[in-house]
C-alpha cells in the first residue's frame, strides 16, 4: 500500500504509511513464520479470555491476522464471525486455506479510519465489531502511528467492545532487525508507556500479562511479550 493511497486521511503521514517493505518480507516468510514461533501459548490465553468474554456468535476483527494461526481459527471455531486484515498477499492465502470459516481482506489498517475505504462510512464499509485482536501486528508501524491505529479500533468497536493487543516490550521506534533472512522494522514501548498510550486511546486495560519467550529461530533474539486485555470505554 502506497502513501499515496491515503493521502488526505488525518493521522497517517504519506511518507510513514508506505509499508510495502513489511508485507514483502512477510511474502518471503510465508508459513516459515509459524515453524519459527511455534509456542504461542499467550497468544491462545488471550484469545481464549474474548472467546469467553464474548457474546455468542460476536463479529471479531484480526488485525495482521497472518496465517490466521492461531488467533483466527480459535475465534472461528467458537462460533464467532471473523473477518482478518493483513497487508501481506501470501500470509491471506495461507489464513484463508487455514481458516475456511473466516473472511480475510487486503486492507491496512489506515483504511479503516472513519471514510477511508474499509472504515465507517467508507464504500467498503467492514461494519462495526464486539472485538478485535491486535497480536504482534501494530509493533510494525512506527511509534507515531501507533495512537492514531489504536483510535482507529476504538471507532471500529461497539460501545464496551473487547481489544485484545500485544506488544514486544522494547523502547524502540521503527527499528529494523533482521527477521527469518529478511529485514522488518518494529517499534515498541515499556509497559507503563504501552498502558499510557493504551488508555489514551480510550480503552481500559482489565488485565495484563507478560510472557518471555524465546523463538525457534537463531536470527529472532528472546523477548518480552506484553498481552492487554481491554475494553472500550464508552
Amino acid at each position: 500500500m502506497s502513501g499515496a493511497d491515503y493521502h488526505g486521511h488525518k493521522g497517517y503521514s504519506r511518507l510513514e504509511i508506505d509499508r510495502s517493505g513489511q508485507a514483502e518480507a512477510f511474502d518471503a516468510i510465508g508459513d516459515r513464520y509459524d515453524e519459527a514461533f511455534p509456542h504461542k501459548e499467550g497468544q491462545l490465553q488471550s484469545g481464549q479470555w474474548m472467546v469467553d468474554a464474548l457474546p455468542a456468535g460476536a463479529r471479531v476483527l484480526d488485525v495482521g491476522s497472518g496465517t490466521g494461526l492461531p488467533t483466527a481459527r480459535q475465534l472461528s471455531d467458537a462460533g464467532h464471525e471473523v473477518i482478518g486484515i493483513d497487508i501481506s498477499p501470501v500470509m491471506l492465502k495461507l489464513a484463508r486455506e487455514n481458516v475456511p470459516g473466516a473472511s480475510f481482506h487486503l486492507v491496512d489498517i489506515a483504511q479503516l479510519q472513519s471514510g477511508a475505504p474499509y472504515g465507517p462510512g467508507g464504500p467498503r464499509d467492514l461494519g462495526r465489531f464486539d472485538g478485535a485482536s491486535a497480536f504482534f501486528s501494530l509493533l510494525m508501524l512506527p511509534r507515531a502511528e501507533i495512537p492514531h491505529a489504536l483510535r482507529t479500533l476504538y471507532g471500529m468497536l461497539k460501545p464496551q467492545g473487547l481489544l485484545v493487543l500485544s506488544m514486544v516490550e522494547a523502547d524502540v521506534d521503527d527499528f529494523a532487525i533482521p527477521f527469518l533472512g529478511n529485514s522488518i522494522r518494529v517499534s515498541g514501548y515499556l509497559r507503563d508507556e504501552l498502558h499510557q498510550v493504551v488508555h489514551d486511546a480510550g480503552f481500559d486495560v482489565a488485565k495484563e500479562e507478560s510472557h518471555a519467550y524465546a523463538p525457534a529461530s537463531t536470527d529472532v533474539p528472546p523477548e518480552l511479550q506484553l498481552f492487554l486485555h481491554c475494553r472500550r470505554r464508552a
